[in-house]
């Protein structure tokens, strides 16, 4: 079982949420990883009594978004099978990249190790003023 670091970063330059992961596996999916990475983030938000701000890959519907990630108009838990649909579907979208190392990921179905210690990082492409 080795660690996986996830690393939320905009084109802008801010490096956002870093937190890692166990994974068992050595090889894994690009749409696997995504689908474990936001599944880990919706289970944590739902453990919380109370929460107000969904802080994630992806927006979650019927939320705003704020500050520190998307605020939920009423209180409920996020279903992690349809944010993971969301994520999945904002990656065929171009709305973020992934990236191992220096190397980004664009088919969903390809294969990559997990060496020891391997950092995932999650690039939200931010829109341009005035573009």
């Amino acid at each position: 079982m080795g660690m996986v670091t996830f690393v939320d970063e905009t084109t802008s330059g801010d490096r956002g949420a870093t937190f890692g992961l166990e994974i068992a596996e050595e090889r894994l999916t690009v749409r696997e990883l995504i689908r474990r990475r936001v599944f880990q983030e919706v289970a944590e938000f739902n453990a919380r009594s109370a929460p107000q701000v969904f802080q994630g890959l992806v927006q979650p519907e019927n939320t705003e978004r704020v500050l520190n990630g998307y605020a939920l108009r009423t209180p409920r838990r996020i279903d992690p099978q349809a944010q993971a649909q969301r994520a999945l579907a904002a990656f065929a979208g171009n709305g973020f990249l992934v990236l191992v190392g220096d190397r980004q990921l664009t088919d969903p179905d390809e294969e990559i190790e997990l060496a020891l210690g391997v950092e995932v990082t999650f690039l939200k492409l931010v829109a341009l003023v005035g573009g």
